[in-house]
């Protein structure tokens, strides 16, 4: 992957000398970069990319240079505060800056306290969204996040605060009892603690639960459990981070939704999942 694929016509923005823009790259598949990161990416003169962006995509900015600054839980990382002033002072010296973060820079991924500290410091930013892993990588692993059948609402959580813990300040009580369907991002070292946290408020051993890794790569692995088993499933798997985990009866819709398994040649495991009994479309 070298070529740089060519945007179609259209009036797009221009990544002026002395501004940073924060892009998201989405969860991992290239195709899933949006237009607007990729007209970043043809401008930039230095592209500073996170641990979870797909090395692949720098080759299309051959003209760029690129900066690792990516943030690896148990591994030697950058401090945010360096990584942010950097980007300041890239800006300062008259470089176009994109800073390309995995999925989306605003969902856990420290967009809004890189954006504050530049506009803090005289650099003028653009945001583009990317698609979150917590979406796009559910989707790619055939588990919807909504489905009228299951839930109203979804909650999306971490699974570590700024210490590298659990954080201390969620409700695992309110969450529990008000949301269908949780999205957990970084979650899997702390697994126990948040399976028990949530057994403990009230959910059922039962409930369905799936943990995808590498989602929407090559490596994409997904392990369909329990929140009671979940993690003995996840040790007995050797499964690695970075994962999402959903937990809630939307992943019980994979039965049906595996679509890179039936692209494959495989059958859907089970066309009515929920046990509806009609037609999908039934009002």
């Amino acid at each position: 992957m070298t070529d740089s694929p060519p945007l179609p016509s259209f009036d797009w923005p221009e990544l002026k000398p002395g501004w940073v823009w924060l892009c998201g790259a989405g969860p991992g598949d290239p195709g899933l970069v949006t237009l607007h990161t990729l007209n970043a990416m043809k401008q930039a003169d230095v592209i500073v990319y996170d641990a979870l962006v797909e090395p692949a995509i720098l080759d299309w900015a051959p003209q760029a240079e690129a900066i690792y600054a990516g943030k690896r839980g148990g591994k030697p990382s950058a401090k945010q505060r360096d990584i942010s002033l950097h980007l300041v002072e890239l800006a300062r010296a008259g470089k176009r800056v994109l800073r390309l973060k995995g999925g989306d820079p605003f969902v856990f991924g420290r967009g809004g306290e890189e954006a504050q500290t530049l506009i803090q410091h005289g650099v003028p930013v653009r945001i583009i969204p990317g698609i979150s892993a917590g979406i796009g990588g559910l989707a790619y692993a055939g588990i919807p996040v909504t489905h009228r059948d299951v839930n109203q609402s979804v909650t999306f959580v971490t699974g570590h605060d700024q210490s590298g813990e659990t954080p201390t300040s969620l409700d695992w009580q309110a969450i529990s009892k008000g949301s269908q369907v949780l999205v957990i991002y970084m979650g899997m070292k702390h697994i126990a603690r948040i399976a028990g946290a949530l057994l403990d408020a009230g959910r059922p051993a039962s409930e369905p639960c799936a943990v995808v890794t590498s989602a929407t790569t090559d490596a994409q692995q997904v392990l369909e459990t329990t929140l009671g088993t979940m993690e003995a499933d996840i040790a007995a798997s050797g499964m690695e981070p970075p994962a999402i985990i959903c937990v809630g009866r939307s992943v019980l819709m994979r039965q049906v939704l595996d679509w890179q398994a039936l692209e494959a040649g495989a059958a859907p495991r089970n066309l009515d999942p929920l046990d509806r009994g009609l037609p999908a479309e039934t009002v």
